[in-house]
């Protein structure tokens, strides 16, 4: 019974003392990741973590139902859709054909109205605010000095940086994306209960607007100089923009970093369903129309859904591009462990993809991947039986 005692008040001690220089080190935020994360089993952010964080909710008005397509599931999922759907653990998979439902299946306990984590789709809805702001007069234009919202940023090489380099993945800063390491910047933001704070750290270490690298902490940074801008909290904007005016059938939530900042993880963290998501695709592929009015600039929408730079034909503002698949070219919003919402709007298509897992990229052969390719093809092979 002693000998009890004593490891006890030895593990007690070491994790006191843990817990002492995880504060000391500034590295304090491992314990809300271990606490939300890690214990659960999971090595990252995972599609149901919205519920361990704090959440601000973005109200929903009017809803406008997709209608059902006349061939409403009639075709059934190839034998590979079946396979990778199953492998990478799927959730809901739905494709849209001429603004209908044309099919859709859930899966793993999952329902239309399930919420599900969109990860860095997000960063299309953020690109879309930024382009509002510019609208309304807040922001002058994509052009405009990130300085003139934050001085941390108007010195320097940092004094180039403009709002349209964040939108574009060109800030020049020294992010790391690094998702799976537990004291990488990534990591930090994704638990530090500060998360200005961590944003307001960054250096710009490279010219901006000169070359595409993909950084989450960029859309983070736009989305405070939207607020700054606006005067609005992020997910109000987000509601009164494009929620509410694209008849969203649910209501949905924003991750912020905590109840007392309350600042949303603008790089990620809406947490909705399928169908809701694929309405901001139907409004690019619409030319920023929704309803018969105009909700964006189309020549903005234009510009977002077209490569800023030789080098990365794969980035635009805000939106992943695909070219030349099969002689179509695509624009999507895409997530960790692969949230899709994928457009072809010369065939008025759109598929979403949710779930568990995605292939891993090799981005020295290819940005995107191999499932990607595959819930394209499929669809076009279930739309041709």
């Amino acid at each position: 019974m002693k000998m009890l005692t004593t490891s006890l008040k030895w593990i007690l001690a070491v994790l006191l003392l843990t817990v002492a220089i995880l504060y000391i080190t500034d590295t304090d935020y491992l314990l809300k990741a271990v606490r939300t994360i890690y214990l659960k089993g999971h090595s990252t952010a995972y599609l149901e973590d919205y519920k361990e964080f704090d959440n601000q909710i973005v109200a929903n008005g009017t809803a406008q139902p997709w209608p059902n397509h006349v061939n409403y599931n009639v075709a059934k999922e190839t034998e590979s859709l079946q396979k990778i759907n199953a492998q990478l653990g799927t959730v809901a998979y739905v494709i849209i054909k001429n603004d209908s439902i044309w099919y859709e299946n859930y899966y793993d306990g999952f329902t239309e109205d399930s919420k599900s984590n969109s990860f860095s789709m997000a960063k299309s809805y953020v690109s879309g605010l930024m382009q509002k702001a510019i609208e309304e007069g807040h922001i002058k234009s994509l052009d405009q000095p990130v300085g003139d919202f934050f001085a941390e940023f108007s010195k320097g090489k940092a004094a180039q940086m403009t709002v349209g380099d964040l939108s574009s993945m060109s800030s020049g800063t020294n992010w790391d994306e690094a998702y799976y390491s537990p004291l990488s910047i990534t990591t930090r933001a994704y638990f530090d209960d500060d998360l200005e704070k961590v944003i307001l750290g960054l250096k710009v270490v490279d010219t901006p607007g000169q070359t595409f690298k993909y950084a989450s902490g960029d859309t983070q940074l736009l989305a405070m100089v939207i607020e700054k801008a606006t005067g609005k909290k992020l997910y109000d904007y987000f509601s009164e923009s494009f929620w509410k005016p694209l008849g969203s059938e649910n209501a949905t939530l924003w991750q912020v970093d905590s109840e007392d900042n309350d600042l949303v993880k603008a790089y990620c963290c809406i947490a909705s369903n399928a169908k809701d998501f694929a309405r901001y695709g139907k409004l690019f592929k619409d030319h920023g129309k929704w309803n018969g009015k105009q909700l964006l600039d189309s020549a903005f929408v234009a510009k977002s859904i077209t490569p800023r730079f030789s080098k990365s034909p794969e980035y635009g503002y805000g939106w992943w591009l695909l070219q030349n698949h099969n002689g179509r070219d695509y624009f999507m919003m895409r997530g960790h462990l692969g949230q899709y919402v994928i457009v072809q709007p010369e065939d008025n298509l759109i598929i979403i993809r949710l779930g568990h897992h995605s292939l891993k990229v090799d981005e020295a052969v290819d940005p995107f991947t191999e499932d990607i390719y595959t819930y394209i093809d499929e669809t076009y092979k279930m739309m041709a039986q």
